[in-house]
Formats: structure tokens, sequence, C-alpha cells
């Protein structure tokens, strides 16, 4: 019989006894929960995962809930109600699914955090996801070093966006960035003439590209009309960054243009990337997130140890949850043909 797989992504610890009482089941159901197909990312992530899963032989239940919580939390108490055995959430917001989660919990279902961590219940087993405050630790050192901050008086000006406030992640991208950025804002070197500095003032709901262009516009017109110059954009994540240059194409007027970051390499960003107008994204392939929770699923279904390589970091409110992080790399003008076709991620033919 072909195993169902279903897919979402949890955090919280779950008794190894339920663990065990799996190693015996046969045709174990595993679901997959996405948050949406708005973005490519989770498009990328949800085929991947269900590609590998089948290949194992399970049969995948792949949802997307269109980032809405209450189409996440039915479909997972579906899979619940439908006898999934293992659960992988990428959840939409990290504190809305604590009471279907309890569901999980009561039936010895084991949960997977996928990419975002689920907080505040003792009801995920595992994490699985990039190191996400390296991430924004690249996007920041990478401004230092483009900017030669270290070496130029400056001051230089810099704005910042990052994603959604509910998204738990946020606080490493933006997070890691500004451990970086902080000190030369503090020394003068770095001067933010929006004056949005702080998290809740740089978010972006649901990541979404107009809310980014929108906000963008408004920087622009406040500080940036007389023909200032900014040299740089801290952008967490590609969707951002490309309503920051779309804002920039309609509305700014400087010979100078700006530095900006990104992250996860989408296909509309890699043609900026090559054409110069966004300077870098951090790469998570999402293939190798996705062979990492196939192996993870695959050693809760047989009762074998869990593949985790950090126990120390990410602790949602309840507890440490152990966790598998895979490593992103940056991407610039000089290797996107390597990481990105060579790899076989893209093709060529995809940015002519």
């Amino acid at each position: 019989m072909k195993k169902k797989v279903l897919v979402f992504v949890a955090t919280a610890a779950l008794a190894v006894s339920a663990f065990g009482a799996m190693a015996n089941a046969e045709g174990e159901k595993i679901g997959v929960a996405m948050p949406t197909q708005d973005l490519q990312r989770w498009n990328q992530d949800g085929a991947n995962m269900k590609a590998q899963l089948e290949e194992k032989g399970y049969e995948v239940d792949l949802q997307y809930a269109g980032n809405d919580v209450a189409t996440q939390v039915s479909q997972i108490e579906n899979m619940i109600a439908n006898g999934d055995q293992v659960l992988v959430i990428a959840s939409i917001e990290g504190d809305s699914l604590g009471t279907v989660l309890a569901q999980a919990k009561e039936n010895n279902i084991p949960v997977i955090a996928y990419d975002r961590l689920i907080m505040n219940t003792d009801a995920v087993s595992y994490y699985a996801t990039f190191d996400n405050y390296l991430v924004g630790k690249t996007q920041g050192q990478f401004l230092v070093d483009a900017l030669d901050l270290d070496n130029a008086d400056g001051p230089f000006n810099l704005e910042m966006i990052t994603g959604d406030p509910g998204d738990n992640n946020v606080n490493f991208f933006f997070g890691g960035a500004m451990d970086v950025l902080q000190k030369y804002i503090d020394d003068g070197k770095l001067v933010v003439p929006s004056g949005q500095m702080t998290k809740d003032e740089v978010a972006t709901a649901n990541w979404a590209t107009d809310a980014a262009q929108a906000r963008f516009e408004n920087i622009l017109s406040s500080n940036y009309a007389d023909g200032t110059q900014l040299d740089a954009v801290l952008a967490s994540n590609d969707s951002t960054a490309l309503g920051v240059i779309n804002a920039l194409a309609a509305n700014y007027d400087n010979d100078v243009y700006p530095i900006i970051t990104g992250q996860d390499c989408d296909l509309p960003n890699v043609p900026h990337i090559i054409d110069g107008t966004q300077a870098m994204s951090v790469f998570k392939d999402t293939r190798t997130l996705a062979a990492q929770v196939v192996d993870m699923v695959d050693a809760i279904v047989k009762g074998e140890e869990v593949p985790v390589n950090d126990t120390e970091t990410y602790d949602n409110g309840t507890g440490i949850i152990p966790s598998f992080l895979c490593e992103p790399v940056a991407v610039t003008l000089d290797n996107y043909k390597e990481v990105l076709i060579d790899s076989g991620y893209y093709t060529e033919d995809q940015f002519e």
C-alpha cells in the first residue's frame, strides 16, 4: 500500500513513546500544510517535498491556505480527523495554531515546524529551517562590505524593510542584520532619513510586494524627492525587495542607485540581480530543506533517531525545539549561474 504523507510545519517536542508506536504502523498518512501559493518559494517548497516524499512511497496531502489562518486551522483539523500520523506545517502566524495542535498532541501526532517556528505550544516535535539569523547577518555584512563601512567616512543613507510581523522568522532576519548594522548607525556612518528603524515600523504584512512598494513610495516622496541620495536598502526578502525596486523605478531621481539586499532568489528577482538593480539575494535551496524534512519524517515513521543539528537556539515559549538548520548562500551577479543554473534550480532560458 502506498503511504500517505501529511506535511505541516510545527515546532514542539513529541513523546518518544508516540514515535515508537508509529514504528510498526502500516499505511501511515502524512500531511503538508503550506501558507500560500502567492509567493514562489512556497510553491517550490511544497512541490519539492511532495515529490521527495512520493519517491519514498508516501502519498502526500499537500494543502495551501491562501494566507488565511482560519483556513490553515481547518486544513490541519481535517488532517488530524483523517488519521494523518505526521504533520509538517509552515505556519501563517506562529502564535495561531496552539488549539488545533493540542488536538494533534492528544492524538500522539508528531509535528514538524517547517521554516517558520510555531510558537507557544508544546505540541511541536521538531523544527526544520535554514539558519535564519545567519540570513540576516549575511545581508547586513553584505551592506557593510559593499559600502566599505569600516574604511569609508560616510554618512550613508539607509532604509529598511522586512516581512510580516506574525512570522517569527522576521525576528531572526531583521535581528541578525541589525546585530551587524547597529554599531554603524550608532557611530553615524549609517543614517536612516525616514527614522523608521524598529521591526514594527519596517514590517510588511504578508510579505506583500504591493504593500512594500506603497510604503517605500511614501518614504521616497517624504525623504528623497529633492534628489537626496539613497545608498542602501536592507530588504529581508525578494518580494519586499521587488516592491522597493518598483518604487524606485517610478519615484527616485538620483544618479547613484542604492544597494538592495534580498532573500529566496525568486524568479522575478534574478533578472534584477543580473542587471544590477538588486545587489544580492540569500539563496535557500528548498530542495535541501525538503530533503531534510523527508528524512525527519521517515525517521519518525520508522521509530529511528530523528536527525537534528541544533538543540540550543530555538525556544518557542515552551522550551527548546530540536532543530535542523540548513545553510544559506549569498547570490550575486558573480555566482548566480553557478548557484542557480548549474545546480539545476533554474534554467538559463528562464532569464532570457
